[in-house]
Order: C-alpha cells, then sequence, then structure tokens
C-alpha cells in the first residue's frame, strides 16, 4: 500500500436537502427506498441518532462547512454570506494536498452565480447559490469556474451525478475531496411541489406515511408521493457513485459521508416544512462508508 492509500483517502461527501431520517428502511421505512444507504450504512458505520444544529439551509451549510455555530459564522438565517475568512473545509483539504470540488448547492454567497471569493475556497466549481432558483427538475443550470452558465441534460439528480462522476474519473490519480450538494428531496419553491422524476410520484402516493405525519396532516397526503420519488432516486444516485468508485477500483481507498442539512414536517409543526426543533425537522439519515469506517457499526449519537 502506497503513503497516499495509507494516510490520504479520497473524501466524498454526499449531501441531500431536507431529508428525513425515516426515509431509510434502517429506520421503519417499508417502502425500500434507500436500498444504496443502508447497505452503506451497514458496511461501514451508521450515525443513527444524527442530527442537524440548525434546522434551515444556509445556517446548517455554514455549520458543516465550518465547524462551527451558525452564531458564530454570523450566517444565522439564510441570505447572509459566509464569511469571506471563514475557514472551511475545502481550505483543510486544499493544506493537505487534495484537490477540492464542489457541486450543486451553495446557498451561502447571496448572489448568483457566486464569485470566487465567495466559494469557501473550493478549487474546481460547478454550482449555484440557490439551485431552487437557477434550476428545475429537467432543467439543471449550474455555472462553472468562470461564472458561465451550464445546462446539464436528464432530470437534477441524475444531472449532477453524471458531473460528480466525471469528476472522480479526472481526479483519480491525486487525493481529492468533493463535495457533492444536491437540491432534493427539497421543495421546487415556484411551484411549492417535489418533483420527483417521471413515473415516481404515482409509485408512491397513498402508501406508507410516518405516524407524525399521518396524525398531524399538513401538506404530507399531497406531497409525500413526489417526496419519496426524489428519495429514491438520489438512492440510486448514491449507487452509481459507489458503482463509479468500485470500477474505478477507488472503493478501498475513499471515504463517503451521506447526510442532510434537515428534515422535512410538511406544514406539521408552523407554515412552511423546517424551522422547527421537533424531529421532524432536526433528525437526518448519516452513515459514513470507507477506510476507517468499514465494520463500525452504529454509534448512536451524532450532533452536527
Amino acid at each position: 500500500m502506497s503513503q497516499r492509500e495509507k494516510n490520504q483517502p479520497n473524501v466524498i461527501v454526499f449531501f441531500t436537502d431536507q431529508q428525513r431520517w425515516d426515509t431509510s428502511g434502517l429506520h421503519g421505512n417499508p417502502l425500500g427506498l434507500m436500498p444504496n444507504f443502508d447497505r452503506m450504512a451497514l458496511q461501514g458505520t451508521h450515525l443513527t441518532h444524527s442530527f442537524t444544529c440548525q434546522p434551515v439551509c444556509g445556517p446548517a451549510r455554514s455549520c458543516l462547512q465550518t465547524g462551527m455555530y451558525a452564531t458564530k459564522t454570523g450566517c444565522f438565517v439564510n441570505g447572509i454570506p459566509l464569511p469571506d475568512s471563514a475557514k472551511t473545509m475545502a481550505h483543510y483539504f486544499r493544506e493537505a494536498g487534495y484537490r477540492t470540488g464542489y457541486i450543486g448547492k451553495w446557498h451561502l454567497a447571496h448572489e448568483e452565480p457566486v464569485s470566487e471569493p465567495k466559494r469557501g475556497g473550493y478549487e474546481e466549481w460547478l454550482a449555484a447559490d440557490v439551485l431552487e432558483f437557477s434550476s428545475d427538475a429537467y432543467n439543471t443550470v449550474l455555472y462553472d469556474n468562470d461564472n458561465r452558465p451550464v445546462k446539464l441534460p436528464g432530470y437534477r439528480v441524475d444531472a449532477m451525478t453524471d458531473a460528480a462522476i466525471r469528476y472522480i474519473d479526472r481526479s483519480q490519480n491525486d487525493p481529492f475531496y468533493l463535495f457533492l450538494s444536491f437540491l432534493e428531496p427539497h421543495h421546487q419553491n415556484h411551484l411549492d411541489d417535489y418533483p420527483a422524476p417521471d413515473g415516481y410520484r404515482e409509485a408512491y402516493t397513498g402508501r406508507w406515511m410516518p405516524p407524525d405525519l399521518a396524525a398531524l396532516g399538513g401538506t404530507a397526503h399531497q406531497h409525500l408521493g413526489g417526496y419519496y420519488g426524489m428519495v429514491k432516486r438520489l438512492d440510486e444516485a448514491l449507487g452509481r457513485i459507489l458503482d463509479a468508485l468500485k470500477s474505478l477500483q477507488l472503493d478501498r481507498n475513499t471515504i463517503v459521508l451521506f447526510t442532510s442539512d434537515h428534515g422535512c414536517h410538511f406544514k406539521t409543526r408552523n407554515g412552511e416544512y423546517k424551522r422547527s426543533l421537533h424531529d421532524a425537522s432536526i433528525r437526518v439519515p448519516s452513515a459514513i462508508w470507507g477506510p476507517g469506517f468499514f465494520g463500525g457499526g452504529s454509534c448512536r449519537s451524532s450532533y452536527r
């Protein structure tokens, strides 16, 4: 084993948006939405009780990128840019000799497109600050390093996964850190809807509903089919990433973290989907897979 393989495994963060913990079969969901996540968690280390410290998009991201509370970064509500002086995971990985890449939703710049000083130190960039406004389910538009709009073909999850696999392929000879930040299963704001891939909403409409949503109502009956369809496609994307790593013989030398910024209560606790301190808003599915985490079992307490 080379020195690189011993000390510098690749790192991929597979980051979803607004995903409840109980979308996973390991947490009792009977619909088979996340077989790849469940397999990853069983093979690696499952963070069974994983909670966000900020149940809203921008603040949660500021915490994860910097390791500091939102009251420390100053990003305590959406729309406050991460300070230029903030040191992020990208800075630390770059100091350790890694290539760093960011694909997807950023939500820490309050400008579109995101100028280089507002990118948190990431070198290779294919992202949008507020992806729900720059794109739609079948109209994926991101911005590259030169702030040129790039339209990617396919359903948004697939388009971004394709871009991530291309990044992994061209980066495989150097240690890399990739943050892949999906919008799904967040609602599409201008529609107030959860646009799943064609045919996926219908497969899950009217099926199992978590007890809190069944009891409290909200918009779950209207939206849960689409939400579950988005989760299913995300899990298929995770499977494609793991397959790509295996085919490139990187699966034993790459750490993959799966987590989400916050959950979703479907307007049962307040007038929208998050911003509450109930499990529905703060508990998320999380697992780590890769060297150092294989066979790690269950870690029952995880606060980000």
